[in-house]
């Protein structure tokens, strides 16, 4: 018997009407619990709050918990918390929400054998602390007959989806690797990550480029799906092209079985690649595509479950234009019923992830793969990070509607009180890092997002105090769990131009219950080194495995040499100009060819640049510039030709410092003229005190670990597979330094060419 959560199966049966994402003023999420108990603490002392139900209906087991039960009135009740006009709720969002409790009360007659029962819609106003009761009185025969109405809409699916999931689980016991036999090092690194998923363990694999790391992460956890039970396999990237990467490797494996392996794929695309008319407003007035959608959604959910490829992004778009409906919101809904997801780290680990949302939802037994997981600690510091500034508060005071003058004004008035209290009331250009959150600016911020919610309740739609809105909500709430793992930082760039930012620095404490809520997770790739690093930062159970790989490539392929007679610190920047060109001269004159050189700013890149034209006209020469379009890039890339001559400047860290592939003749050495350390500035000096009184060891973790780990990235893109044959050329006097040297990857033979001109 399946057993399915009331939620879900009314999200999934008494679905109807337009998609409608016009914003409506709603309570956060810790609003919502504190109204619930608001209004359950107003019932008597007989009222039953959170009442669990369950029961069997049509072959299905149903389970759920609804909001409370007087037993003396047999009134049950489904609590909805909202703000301002109650009209403005959508009738396919009330009729979810008599559906939902029409369910409850079926259950509970049934269970206690009740004829008839008092059901009541209590919609909560948390602004106004007011209830409406949407009451009736309902039959059990009539409650049944919903029930049993929306247990068969979804039974047939259900056992759609249960003969789904059995046939692909007897495929995948069958699954064969796409080749005859695996790379070396590949079985090692398949082995590890099947017992990894088989033992429900976190697995650090720190693998070599070139070694397949793509098919040999995928398909052991295949392999491990039906042997252990586990419902979905999520396969997330920090990079696009890593994603297209996946969907590759599955299309060679899946192509190499005698016979069709009924797994449903499916390419999660951010909303910006996937909307059809970014001109139009996502509602059913305004998109032809949101128009209908949930009328619509039930055959193109059909249609995509019983296509026998890929859902990507084109073949979503295909299917969702064929039936009518938008396509990012048919990814959405397919995230529900597929075996495997490739998506962007963040829909697993951002603060409104729906992938993580639904592994909780649905209890699913979850395996992670994290492909190039050296990327996660910034892009998570990203997604736990917020700014907010007093330019846009200044601009909408002057034109507010009467109601949000005061509530404005008095948010203004804190921000100057800020900027003079920090010293910072000048024209000039600074930053102050905070002891402790501003409480005054704190609370005028909480006064004007109930002001600017509850004017919006009833006014029509105003964008700029959305963005206002929106940017005020999300400081409050990471501002709520505010700690030493968070640096509160203002800066003012000019009159009125004031910044307060909560910029996220150990991201462990927000990814650590996300990694809790999956069952067995993969971080792979060729920079995890040292293991501690990344555990402590990303928030890792103590027990995570780490495995590394014997890499495929031998010494002979790679020609390692450090130039220790130079400084490339700022302070000898100018002096290591001449030196360094003279090194690429003597390395391009002695093997011509294509290569790479990396520097740690487009300032420094430029000045070596110059100075190599001025000295060397006849060498080829192209170079990274800021903000580079998708087309520049590509030109960049096609540079690099099979037997082409030149050198290419790029920054270190960049867009092509890591996820560039160009193997053979297309580049056959690369110069990193820098330790790739961040730089010593308030921020990276405030984020190494945090670090050493949290772990001990400030200075690695903030400096240099992570330039180093961009070192080796850079230095990787030039030996690609077991034929490739290079060069790297490391400048930097403090690449001869024990602890250095200690990062750099193992297979490597160092040879150093002269000694250090300093020391610190």
């Amino acid at each position: 018997m399946m057993r399915v959560a009331v939620r879900t199966l009314c999200d999934f049966a008494a679905r109807s009407g337009s998609l409608d994402h016009r914003y409506t003023p709603s309570p956060t999420a810790e609003e919502g619990i504190e109204g619930h108990a608001k209004v359950q603490a107003r019932r008597g002392s007989d009222y039953q709050p959170e009442l669990a139900l369950s029961g069997e209906c049509e072959g299905l087991e149903l389970n759920g918990r609804a909001d409370g039960y007087d037993p003396h009135r047999q009134r049950l009740e489904e609590i909805k918390t909202h703000r301002g006009d109650l009209s403005r709720l959508s009738e396919a969002q009330q009729a979810l929400h008599w559906a939902q409790l029409r369910v409850y009360g079926a259950l509970l007659c049934a269970r206690d054998g009740l004829e008839s029962i008092e059901l009541a819609l209590i919609y909560y106003d948390i602004g106004r602390d007011r209830e409406t009761a949407l009451t009736e009185q309902a039959g059990a025969p009539e409650l049944q007959a919903h029930l049993v109405a929306l247990c068969r809409a979804y039974r047939d699916w259900a056992g759609q989806e249960a003969s789904h999931r059995d046939a692909r689980d007897a495929a995948l016991g069958r699954l064969r690797f796409a080749f005859d036999g695996f790379r070396q090092g590949q079985r090692a690194l398949a082995e590890g990550v099947f017992k990894a998923a088989s033992t429900g363990r976190h697995l650090m694999l720190q693998a070599p480029t070139g070694i397949g790391k793509t098919l040999g992460t995928l398909y052991p956890v295949l392999m491990a799906l039906p042997k252990k039970r586990i419902d979905r396999l999520f396969f997330l990237t920090a990079r696009t092209t890593g994603r297209q990467l996946a969907l590759d490797g599955l299309g060679q494996l899946l192509a190499a079985q005698p016979e069709a392996v009924p797994l449903r794929i499916l390419e999660l695309s951010a909303r910006d690649h996937a909307c059809e008319h970014p001109d139009l407003a996502c509602h059913g007035e305004s998109c032809p595509l949101a128009r209908g959608f949930f009328d619509r959604l039930g055959d193109a959910r059909r249609a995509a479950a019983a296509c026998d490829q890929p859902l990507d992004r084109q073949k979503l778009r295909e299917l969702a234009l064929a039936h009518g409906i938008c396509p990012y919101y048919l990814g959405q809904e397919m995230a529900r019923w597929s075996d495997l997801v490739v998506a962007d780290v963040n829909h697993f680990f951002d603060q409104h992830a729906l992938l993580h949302a639904l592994t909780r939802q649905n209890d699913w037994k979850t395996v992670l793969l994290i492909d190039e997981a050296h990327n996660l600690i910034d892009r998570a510091r990203g997604m736990y990070s917020v700014e907010i500034g007093q330019q846009r508060v200044l601009g909408l005071k002057r034109r507010a509607p009467a109601a949000l003058k005061k509530p404005l004004s008095a948010l203004a008035r804190q921000w100057s009180q800020l900027v003079r209290e920090q010293g910072l009331s000048d024209d000039t250009a600074a930053c102050r890092q905070l002891t402790a959150l501003p409480r005054e600016l704190h609370g005028a911020l909480q006064g004007t997002v109930t002001a600017i919610t509850e004017y919006l309740a009833e006014a029509p739609a105003d964008a700029e105090l959305q963005e206002l809105l929106f940017e005020a909500i999300r400081y409050l709430r990471l501002a709520e769990d505010f700690g030493d793992h968070s640096l509160c930082e203002l800066s003012r760039s000019g009159r009125g131009r004031a910044k307060l930012a909560l910029r996220n620095l150990i991201p462990a404490d927000f990814l650590s219950p996300r990694f809790e809520a999956s069952h067995s997770c993969t971080l792979f790739s060729a920079t995890l080194t040292p293991a501690p690093y990344h555990r402590d930062l990303l928030g890792l159970p103590e027990s995570t495995v780490w495995q590394e790989v014997e890499s495929p490539f031998a010494a002979h392929q790679l020609e390692a040499r450090l130039e220790t007679g130079i400084s490339t610190r700022y302070q000898h920047r100018q002096a290591s100009v001449d030196p360094i060109v003279q090194v690429l001269q003597q390395q391009y004159r002695r093997q011509s060819g294509n290569y790479l050189a990396y520097f740690s700013s487009f300032a420094y890149l430029q000045q070596v640049y110059e100075r190599l034209q001025q000295t060397a006209p006849e060498i080829p020469l192209w170079c990274q510039q800021p903000g580079m379009s998708q087309d520049a890039r590509r030109a960049f890339i096609d540079g690099f030709a099979e037997d082409g001559q030149g050198i290419g400047f790029a920054v270190l860290g960049g867009a092509f410092a890591e996820g560039i592939d160009l193997p053979g003749r297309r580049l056959i050495g690369a110069f990193v003229a820098t330790l790739g350390l961040p730089p010593f500035d308030a921020w990276h000096e405030e984020l190494r005190k945090r670090l050493q009184r949290r772990f001990g060891r400030g200075y690695d973790y903030a400096y240099l670990f992570p330039g180093m780990q961009k070192v080796v990235q850079a230095a990787g893109r030039v030996i690609r597979t077991p034929e490739d044959r290079g060069t790297v050329v490391l400048i930097d006097d403090r690449f001869g330094r024990p602890e250095v040297r200690s990062l750099l990857p193992g297979w490597w033979s160092l040879e150093q060419a002269s000694k250090p001109l300093r020391a610190d």
